[in-house]
């Protein structure tokens, strides 16, 4: 089965596919301490059209409070803060999304990939040994 990648012009377009995505895989809120202002599949959404409008967290807040479709299609009745989309941004890519899934590209086309691969090893402090090989852990010197 070829696997065929949907492309759109439309804000409102995306927007209502990333909501009904995310309300298929994502729990209405992260925990149940959650102040319930909007819905991890609401701030998902938010985040697709950020990277559609190749803007930033101000930037995409500002262009929706000027499309009151998308509010009501969102289901906004107010804006969220830039910082709660910022904050919202780094929960989901700590639960496990990578953020070459929010760029749309692999890594390796990057080149996050090769600049892994050509950085220096951690230096010892001097006086200090490794106690592995690995470089995981450190001792100091006796005395």
């Amino acid at each position: 089965m070829k696997i065929q990648r949907i492309m759109t012009r439309s804000p409102v377009a995306l927007a209502r596919m990333a909501l009904q995505a995310s309300r298929r895989g994502l729990p209405a809120y992260s925990t149940k301490f959650s102040r319930k202002d909007f819905t991890q599949p609401q701030l998902f959404a938010l985040l697709a059209l950020r990277q559609f409008f190749r803007t930033d967290y101000r930037g995409v807040v500002g262009i929706v409070s000027d499309m009151p479709e998308l509010q009501r299609l969102l289901g906004l009745t107010r804006l969220p803060h830039f910082t709660t989309l910022q904050k919202a941004h780094e929960r989901l890519l700590s639960q496990g999304l990578s953020s070459d899934s929010w760029q749309g590209r692999s890594a390796s086309l990057v080149g996050r990939d090769e600049s892994k691969k050509n950085r220096k090893p951690p230096s010892t402090p001097r006086g200090w040994k490794a106690t592995t090989s690995a470089v995981t852990s450190w001792s100091a010197p006796a005395g």
